[in-house]
């Protein structure tokens, strides 16, 4: 049981579970922000366009049960629009996101040791390549 508990915990405080509940809470706050775009802004402009139709009051009566399919229609409408909504915010947020040009990659300066070490590999080459065997 301690061995599970260790593990567990090794798992949980890794950055990648850190991250992911970082990305979950996000996208929480971020669907309240895109279903209230949607619901209070996009919908009723295209309720006045449409002239108000609203399907979610279409339903079926079979025996004692109600079947809804008019909530099913306008939740796919609903789904539709916020797919739509969603693209459109993306899509504006990747034009305004600036990307830099890419700056050639530079060798770092060797250091002190690099170009000792390379001093003495030159002269190595210098003397074996001049004495003769």
């Amino acid at each position: 049981m301690k061995k599970f508990i260790k593990e567990f915990k090794e798992f949980i405080s890794k950055g990648n579970v850190m991250t992911m509940a970082v990305g979950i809470i996000i996208g929480g706050a971020f669907t309240a922000i895109t279903t209230s775009l949607v619901n209070d802004v996009i919908t009723p402009v295209l309720g006045i366009i449409i002239g108000g139709i609203d399907f979610s009051g279409i339903s079926l009566t079979v025996g004692s049960a109600q079947i809804m399919f008019g909530n099913f229609i306008q939740a796919v409408i609903n789904f539709f629009l916020t797919a739509f909504v969603l693209f459109l915010m993306i899509k504006a947020f990747n034009k305004f996101q600036r990307k830099k040009p890419e700056e050639p990659k530079k060798d770092p300066e060797p250091s002190a040791e690099e170009k000792l070490l390379t001093e003495i590999r030159d002269l190595l080459k210098e003397s074996n390549g001049s004495s003769t065997l």
